[in-house]
C-alpha cells in the first residue's frame, strides 16, 4: 500500500502523484439505481408476506409501478437537478453538497458512542510485561506512560512529515492513489458545534504556535505542548518526553496548592445543539476561553494522558470475552465511565493509560476510519526505542524560564458550571448504556476462507453476521456494509446492502433441520457471489443509496414527495439495525469499533486477519432484545457451522479449539 522503505530513486513517485488521475464520482444512471433498489426490497417483502403481510409479488409489482412512474416524471426532473448540481460542484455532487451535513453534521446526537470511532493499539513490547499487565494506583502518571506517549507523538509526526515531503511512496492501487486529501484532513482540524448543523475548522497557518502543538489533557487540565520549533523543525522524542513531564509536574504543583481543573471538555460530550449554545456562552465569558478553545481546535491532535488504567470487569462469558481488551475499549472509545479528560470534537485523540496501554479515538466526519488506521499502523509498527531518549535517573523539573508549553485555562460562570455537571451526568448515562465488546475468533481466519473455502473473506464474514443476526432476532434486517468509493477523487463511501434474496435463502436453510449440507453450501456460495457483485458495483459508484437519497433531498419545499421515495419500504430498507464495516487485517490492533445506529441494533467493525478475526461489537444495555455477549456467541456458532459446509466433503475432522 505505502512504502515505508522507499524504492529506488528512479522509481520513486511523489505521495500525491496519482491524485490528479483519479476520476470524478459519477452520477449513476437513474434506471440502474431504481432496479438495484427494487431488487434489494425482495427479501424484506418476502419476509413481510410470511408474517401475514401483503403478498410479496403484489407488493413488489406496486413498487415497480411507482419506480416506472418516477423514472418518467419527478425522477427525471430530480436527476437533471442532480446533474446540474454536479456540474457546479468543485469535486462531486455528493461530498460537496450532502454527505458531511446529512451523514454527520446535522446529526444532533452526542459524539461519544454514537459517532466517534476507536482503535485499540497492540501492546508495546518494550514496556515490561509486568507493567503492561498491571493496574497502577489511580491519580498518577507513570514513567512508561509518558515514554510511550512521547514515542507515539514522534511516530505520528514522522508519518506526517513524510507525507508533507511526499516521501510516502504510493503504489498504483486505489488506496495509494486516493490517500492524499483524507490523510491531510486529520491533523490541525476540529469539528465545531452549531445550531442545527456543525462544521469543520480550516487548518491554521503552519507555523503558528497552536499549529505546531499537541493538546495534552491530564486530569482535565489542558496544555498546548509545542512539538515543532518556530522554523517548523520537529522536536526530538527525548525533548517531547521532557516537556510532557513538565506538564505532569505543573499539574501536581497546581493541585498541591488546592487548584482544581475546570472540566470544559465534558461539554463536547453533550448533545450538539446544547454544546453549541454552551460554546457560545463560554467564548463570551472571557477572551481567555477563546484563546484556549482556538488552541485546542487548531492543534495537531489531542493526547489524553489518563491518570488511571481501566481494570477488567468480571465476565459471564469467559470463553468469548477478553476483559482487558473490553476495558481498553471503554477507556479509549469513551473516556472510561465518565467521559472526562477528552475533547470529543477533535479529529484525532491519542489515549494513553497509566500502565502504557494506548489507543485512539476520532471524530468521524473528516474521513473514514481506514485513513487513521493506515497512519496508526505505521506509528505502532516500531516499538519504543529507548536509545532515542535522553538518559536520566531523575524526574524532569519545571523550567519556568524557557518552557515550550502553555496552560490552556478557563474562566466559567455559574451557568457553565451547572452545564458541565449536567453534561457529565448525561455522559455517564450514555456510556453506561453502551455495551461494547471484542470477539477474537481464532479457530480460522482469512487464509482458511480464501484457500479452503475459496471465498472472499469479507463476503464470508458478512454472511456469518447475517446468520448470527437471525439466530439472535428471528428475522432478517436491512444491513449496512461500508463500501469505499476511493477509486474516485474525494470519494468516501456508499452502501453494500448485504441482505439479499440469496443471503436470506441461505440463512433460512441453515436453520432448517431438513436442509442438506450440500444444498446449504451451494446457497452460501450463491449468497457470497451476489454480495461480491454488489461490492464491485458499489466501489465503482453504482450503488443506489447515496443516489436515491440525494434525489429525495433535492425535492423542493412545496413539491410533493414521489410515492417511491415516500413509501414506508424506502425508509424500512435503510433501517440499518445491523451496521457493519470491515477495516483491514489489523495485525497491530487489538480491536476497533463504533456504536450502533439503531437502539435495537448492533454496530460491528471487524479485522479479518490471516488466522484471527477480531470483531468489535456494540449494542445498548437498555435494549431488552439485544445483547452483545449473546450476539458474540451467535457469531461463533455461525462461523463453526459454515466451516462444516466446506470441510465435511473432504472428510476432515473439525478441531474444537478454545477462542
Amino acid at each position: 500500500m505505502f512504502a515505508i522503505h522507499p524504492p529506488r530513486r528512479s522509481d520513486r513517485l511523489p505521495t500525491f502523484h496519482h491524485q490528479r488521475s483519479l476520476p470524478r464520482l459519477p452520477v449513476p444512471p437513474l434506471r440502474e439505481s431504481l432496479d438495484r433498489y427494487l431488487k434489494s426490497l425482495e427479501p424484506l417483502l418476502n419476509q413481510a408476506e410470511e408474517k401475514g403481510g401483503e403478498k410479496a409479488d403484489v407488493a413488489l409489482a406496486k413498487r415497480k409501478g411507482w419506480a416506472d412512474e418516477f423514472e418518467r416524471g419527478a425522477g427525471k426532473v430530480l436527476q437533471e437537478r442532480l446533474v446540474d448540481l454536479d456540474r457546479t460542484s468543485p469535486n462531486n455532487w455528493l461530498n460537496d453538497n450532502f454527505w458531511l451535513k446529512k451523514a454527520y453534521h446535522e446529526w444532533r446526537a452526542p459524539l461519544p458512542v454514537n459517532s466517534n470511532w476507536w482503535l485499540l493499539f497492540q501492546d508495546d513490547k518494550t514496556i515490561p510485561e509486568d507493567v503492561r499487565q498491571s493496574v497502577p494506583p489511580p491519580g498518577q502518571a507513570t514513567d512508561w506512560q509518558i515514554r510511550r506517549a512521547a514515542w507515539l507523538i514522534a511516530r505520528l509526526l514522522d508519518f506526517k512529515d513524510k507525507l508533507d515531503r511526499q516521501e510516502i511512496h504510493p503504489d498504483s492501487s486505489r488506496t495509494g492513489m486516493w490517500f492524499r486529501r483524507p490523510a491531510l484532513s486529520l491533523f490541525n482540524i476540529c469539528r465545531l458545534p452549531g445550531i442545527g448543523c456543525d462544521s469543520l475548522t480550516q487548518p491554521p497557518q503552519r507555523l503558528t504556535p497552536a499549529a505546531r502543538s499537541v493538546t495534552v489533557f491530564l486530569k482535565d487540565w489542558a496544555y498546548a505542548v509545542e512539538v515543532y520549533d518556530r522554523d517548523g523543525v520537529r522536536i526530538g522524542v527525548g525533548e517531547v518526553e521532557r516537556r510532557l513531564w513538565e506538564v505532569v509536574r505543573d499539574v501536581q504543583q497546581r493541585e498541591s496548592k488546592g487548584e482544581r481543573a475546570v472540566p470544559v471538555g465534558i461539554l463536547t460530550a453533550d448533545e450538539r445543539d446544547t454544546w453549541a449554545k454552551n460554546r457560545e456562552r463560554l467564548l463570551s465569558v472571557s477572551p481567555r476561553n477563546r484563546q484556549s478553545t482556538t488552541s485546542i481546535e487548531n492543534s495537531l491532535f489531542v493526547l489524553s494522558l489518563d491518570d488511571h488504567t481501566r481494570g477488567p470487569r468480571a465476565s459471564t462469558h469467559p470463553d468469548i470475552t477478553r476483559p482487558n481488551i473490553d476495558a481498553q475499549v471503554q477507556a479509549c472509545g469513551f473516556g472510561g465511565p465518565t467521559g472526562l479528560n477528552r475533547w470529543f470534537d477533535k479529529a484525532l485523540t491519542v489515549v494513553v493509560e497509566n500502565n502504557g496501554r494506548a489507543g485512539m479515538m476520532g471524530e468521524h466526519s473528516p474521513c473514514d476510519a481506514l485513513i487513521p488506521s493506515i497512519i496508526v499502523d505505521y506509528a505502532i509498527a516500531e516499538h519504543i526505542d529507548v536509545t532515542a531518549f535522553e538518559e536520566s535517573t531523575t524526574k524532569w523539573t519545571l523550567d519556568g524560564t524557557n518552557r515550550a508549553w502553555e496552560r490552556l485555562d478557563w474562566e466559567v460562570d455559574g451557568t457553565l458550571a451547572k452545564e458541565m455537571q449536567g453534561a457529565q451526568q448525561r455522559a455517564v448515562e450514555l456510556i453506561a448504556d453502551s455495551e461494547p465488546s471484542q470477539l477474537w475468533y481464532s479457530e480460522y481466519g482469512a487464509e482458511w476462507i480464501k484457500n479452503v473455502a475459496k471465498c472472499s473473506p469479507d463476503a464470508y464474514l458478512q454472511m456469518a453476521l447475517q446468520l448470527a443476526w437471525y439466530k439472535d432476532q428471528g428475522y432478517m434486517t436491512a444491513t449496512y456494509e461500508t463500501a469505499s468509493t476511493r477509486l474516485f477523487a474525494h470519494g468516501r463511501t456508499d452502501v453494500i446492502r448485504t441482505l439479499s434474496s440469496a443471503s436470506r435463502r441461505w440463512v433460512k436453510s441453515m436453520v432448517d433441520p431438513a436442509a442438506k449440507a450440500a444444498s446449504r453450501r451451494l446457497l452460501l456460495l450463491e449468497a457470497i457471489s451476489a454480495h461480491n457483485g454488489y461490492t464491485r458495483d458499489a466501489s465503482v459508484g453504482k450503488a443506489c443509496d447515496r443516489h436515491l437519497a440525494a434525489l429525495k433531498w433535492l425535492v423542493r419545499q412545496g413539491e410533493k414527495v414521489p410515492a417511491l421515495l415516500g413509501d414506508e419500504m424506502f425508509a424500512k430498507s435503510s433501517e440499518w439495525k445491523l451496521s457493519t464495516s470491515g477495516l483491514s487485517a489489523g495485525t497491530r490492533f487489538f480491536g476497533t469499533g463504533f456504536g450502533t445506529v439503531w437502539p435495537d441494533g448492533y454496530g460491528i467493525n471487524y479485522l479479518a486477519g490471516p488466522e484471527l478475526v477480531k470483531f468489535g461489537i456494540e449494542s445498548k444495555a437498555s435494549c431488552e432484545t439485544t445483547s452483545t455477549q449473546a450476539f458474540k456467541a451467535h457469531v461463533v456458532d455461525s462461523l463453526r457451522q459454515m466451516r462444516v459446509l466446506f470441510e465435511e466433503d473432504e472428510g476432515r475432522s473439525l478441531p474444537k479449539s478454545k477462542l
